[in-house]
């Protein structure tokens, strides 16, 4: 059954409490209500120097839809036969897409859960819970409902969720894209571990050349001592990444000094990224060294190919390909054996029409 989402986000509030004024820390939402931006600067969200790291948990909200009878392998992560005797990589613009819903409100008409697992003994610092999608596809859906989403805790019941910051909203080539966020410290504080519930995303299903594509991730900061100490840091935006110039980074973390040998890792937010698409990649630069980042399930030239990589966590669903979202973590070892004191990241996209929504880094810090 699909409803509006006003409908079921008016419900959510009887009885439970609204995030927006409860989650920040000092209190208030700090964006004006429904201001949005074609294009926000990535920035700084989240810094801090600590004995932890982070840990995150996403999942994708639509889908191709079940009754195609090569959707079951699509989501397995099966190529599609090409007609000419070879096969070629399934994107979001092959198929009539629908959403994901896995809970059993007749309320929501979108829904998928993902894990959030922090180390035991550990507590959480900061969680900030990102999601977005297209609004225009077979269908067209108003911005209005941008900023508002549902979010249930491991075992609790929906509350309404309203982004603290402004909004990237952004029509092009197609499409009509959009990502949201706000602050859920005390949420995943009061809750820990467990299977988070994400619903009501404001995304279009349907069939177009731009395709259909939605999802959400949660990035928790946590602290325990017995870990080591490490920088930890989030940024978010959100860019076309058609319009970045030259080399100029997507994000530059400077007075980060780190040893010799230090093992850290980078998680990357990312939207419409069309599997099979050489052209994309995600690189690091350490003192003038530069490394391309990617692991068996993504490639180094095609890092925006629709998954959800990188933790050991559940999904539900958990499909391997997730049609044009991008939830990504990738170690960096090999990038920071030489030690340094800043790293750069860039991201370029030379085929796909895709969006960045997020980047959050750990990295073992210099004693």
């Amino acid at each position: 059954m699909r409803i509006s989402p006003g409908l079921p986000l008016r419900r959510a509030m009887v009885g439970v409490f609204a995030l927006a004024a409860i989650c920040t820390p000092g209190g208030t939402a700090t964006a004006e209500p429904g201001k949005e931006a074609a294009r926000l600067a990535f920035a700084p969200r989240y810094r801090a120097l600590q004995h932890g790291g982070i840990v995150r948990a996403a999942n994708a909200s639509i889908s191709c839809r079940a009754t195609l009878g090569t959707c079951a392998g699509v989501r397995r992560g099966e190529p599609l036969a090409s007609g000419t005797g070879g096969a070629k990589a399934a994107v979001n613009g092959d198929f009539d897409m629908f959403y994901v819903d896995v809970d059993s409100d007749p309320n929501t008409y979108n829904s998928s859960r993902a894990e959030v697992r922090v180390p035991q003994g550990g507590r959480v610092s900061y969680a900030r819970l990102y999601w977005g999608g297209n609004l225009k596809v077979g269908e067209q859906k108003p911005p209005q409902d941008n900023g508002r989403v549902l979010i249930a805790e491991p075992g609790g019941e929906y509350k309404e969720l309203l982004a603290d910051s402004v909004v990237g909203h952004r029509v092009a080539r197609g499409a009509d894209a959009f990502q949201a966020s706000a602050d859920v410290t005390k949420l995943v504080r009061e809750s820990g571990s467990g299977l988070y519930t994400v619903a009501q995303i404001n995304a279009a299903m349907g069939k177009s050349a731009a395709g259909a594509w939605g999802g959400w991730t949660l990035v928790v900061a946590y602290e325990k001592a017995a870990e080591p100490l490490r920088h930890l840091a989030v940024w978010d935006g959100f860019d076309a990444l058609e319009s970045r110039e030259g080399d100029d980074p997507l994000v530059r973390l400077a007075e980060l000094p780190f040893p010799v040998g230090a093992n850290g890792r980078a998680g990357l937010v990312a939207y419409n990224g069309d599997r099979g698409s050489p052209g994309d990649s995600l690189t690091v630069s350490v003192a003038g060294r530069t490394t391309a980042l990617g692991d068996a399930a993504n490639p180094r030239d095609d890092v925006l190919n629709s998954t959800i990589d990188g933790a050991a966590s559940e999904r539900v669903p958990a499909y391997a390909n997730t049609l044009g979202y991008d939830s990504d973590v990738f170690e960096l070892g090999t990038a920071l054996r030489r030690g340094g004191d800043q790293l750069a990241f860039r991201l370029v996209s030379q085929r796909d029409a895709a969006w960045a929504g997020a980047l959050f880094v750990a990295v073992d810090a210099r004693q």
